[in-house]
């Protein structure tokens, strides 16, 4: 009997104790998980519309910039600049746009904070081909000789800038009545369509280039044939977050943030 009343006390005694030692692993309390939800809460999205081109340099940067400041998540729209002028027009919440030409940019005067607008960075206009082409035109004189050459549609910057070169170069009437033309609705889409072989060659950013290893850059376009490629950015008037967008397009001026811009072929303006 002595023996079993031992054993009992000790059991209850071992019981007290790892109750006492267990106290440091108790599952979360009411006001642990009320804290973790006001953090998720207190996040904020900011939504930043942005040309197709800056896909690779922003995805990069949303890391970063979401590392150092956890509070903020960074939503991007990607598409062409004309596209993303008419869904701000339109009345989509943006925060911050940044457009690959100004003239979309200017479209927007009313819409966006006159002192946040900023010249963000350069690009350069290159004629590209299908890496297993064998002989791709290694100049824009050449593109009369093509059989077909993929473009921006009018709407997007790039597709300007395209136009422009080749009227300088007095061929724009003759592709177009050869009915060599084919269009894109981005910047993207066009190098889709080279690097598919869909067409012999196609006329895009360096950025893009850059970023496709199944084209390859056969010549740049003559720097006096087309208008400089500045990408602008700006805050909207109506964003949801001014202070925070306004504080992230400050981090696009940054050292920091060129490096991820410079490592797709972006340049300063």
């Amino acid at each position: 009997m002595i023996q079993k009343i031992r054993f009992a006390a000790y059991s209850l005694a071992a019981l007290m104790t790892l109750s006492a030692c267990g106290g440091s692993t108790a599952a979360p309390t009411q006001e642990d998980g009320a804290a973790e939800q006001n953090t998720a809460a207190e996040q904020t999205e900011l939504t930043v519309f942005a040309a197709a081109s800056l896909t690779e340099s922003l995805t990069a940067i949303k890391e970063t910039y979401e590392t150092a400041y956890p509070e903020i998540e960074l939503i991007f729209n990607f598409d062409s600049s004309g596209t993303l002028k008419t869904q701000i027009e339109e009345g989509a919440d943006c925060d911050v746009f940044i457009s690959a030409g100004q003239k979309q940019m200017n479209a927007l005067e009313e819409l966006i904070t006159a002192d946040s607008r900023v010249d963000l960075l350069k690009n350069t206009v290159v004629l590209v081909a299908p890496k297993a082409a064998q002989n791709p035109p290694q100049d824009f004189t050449a593109l009369n000789q093509v059989d077909s050459i993929a473009l921006g549609n009018s709407d997007v910057p790039v597709g300007q800038y395209s136009q422009e070169i080749l009227e300088y170069l007095g061929i724009w009437d003759k592709l177009n009545a050869d009915g060599k033309i084919t269009f894109g609705s981005n910047v993207k889409e066009v190098t889709a369509q080279v690097a598919a072989g869909a067409v012999d060659c196609g006329i895009v950013y360096r950025t893009d280039a850059a970023s496709e290893p199944d084209v390859v850059v056969t010549a740049e376009a003559p720097a006096d044939s087309y208008s400089p490629a500045i990408y602008p950015a700006a805050v909207l008037k109506d964003a949801p977050h001014p202070e925070e967008a306004q504080a992230f397009l400050d981090y696009l001026q940054t050292d920091d943030a060129m490096q991820a811009f410079s490592a797709v072929g972006f340049d300063r303006p």
